[in-house]
């Protein structure tokens, strides 16, 4: 009776330790996001913000949220520049576009997994190691960008080419949407939702990202498919970055061509309600 009792004290202890770490934690991380959002509005931030096109398509309530982020973003992640120095210029930037893909998405934190920001001057040249039947095969490829669960890498002559000239790519919001895509615990080109809307995103991202491949092998009458691009058929993952990027780059566009692929990316991002 007394090794059950003591058990039971055990792990009742424990369980209070738990429980008074985690208020503990909590308690510090709410004190600490209160003293970031009561820093006073920067100018030197908004008029980086003013000059980023994505920016200037907000209302001005989205635009006071997504500037209390971007402040939330900057002083929770470590940047670091690798052969280059890290500017205010590139933190907003960066943060801006990563805070844009959350701004209307109900997510219980903004990217809490994500430590450190990494920013190469330019595209990187990465090396690969393929096999096929045995044989292994060295190659070097371009690199504007790259992430996992607690880092991201950014090409800043890329990223700020994209923030500042609407095109298709933009290689922050391709590297977050893979971020995203981390949070469920798995890349396979879903990111967090509601039971009730797996479904029919399965079944609509599924079959674009199929009919795209099977163009893709091809490499013939692209059609719709060449706003998309080959890119996007490497796998689901990248699927569902690239058309991020579409949605925000092209919305038009994409609407206008995969109408069923647009109101599923919709019903996740809510940036066109």
């Amino acid at each position: 009776m007394n090794y059950y009792y003591a058990l039971l004290t055990v792990m009742l202890g424990f369980g209070l330790v738990v429980f008074g770490t985690y208020f503990v934690y909590t308690f510090y991380k709410q004190k600490k996001l209160q003293k970031i959002l009561a820093q006073p509005v920067k100018k030197e931030y908004i008029t980086l913000l003013e000059s980023i096109v994505l920016y200037n398509r907000l209302n001005e309530e989205e635009k006071q949220n997504i500037y209390k982020s971007v402040l939330i973003f900057i002083n929770t992640k470590e940047f670091v520049g690798v052969k280059i120095e890290v500017t205010d210029e590139m933190k907003v930037v960066i943060a801006f576009h990563a805070c844009l893909l959350l701004l209307h998405v109900e997510l219980s934190n903004c990217y809490e997994n994500l430590s450190t920001v990494l920013i190469y001057p330019h595209t990187m040249v990465a090396k690969q190691v393929s096999a096929n039947g045995g044989i292994y095969t060295k190659g070097e490829f371009l690199l504007e960008g790259q992430s996992a669960s607690d880092t991201v890498v950014i090409s800043w002559h890329d990223a700020k080419k994209d923030a500042y000239h609407m095109n298709e790519n933009n290689v922050i919001l391709h590297e977050f949407a893979h971020e995203i895509d981390f949070l469920d615990g798995s890349a396979d080109g879903t990111p967090p939702l509601p039971s009730s809307k797996y479904h029919e995103w399965a079944k609509v991202l599924t079959h674009e990202f199929n009919k795209l491949s099977e163009v893709a092998l091809k490499n013939r009458d692209w059609g719709k498919y060449k706003l998309i691009g080959s890119y996007a058929a490497t796998n689901e993952a990248e699927f569902f970055a690239v058309v991020t990027e579409r949605y925000f780059e092209k919305p038009e566009s994409l609407k206008k061509h995969f109408p069923q692929l647009f109101k599923e990316l919709n019903s996740f991002y809510q940036v066109y309600m």
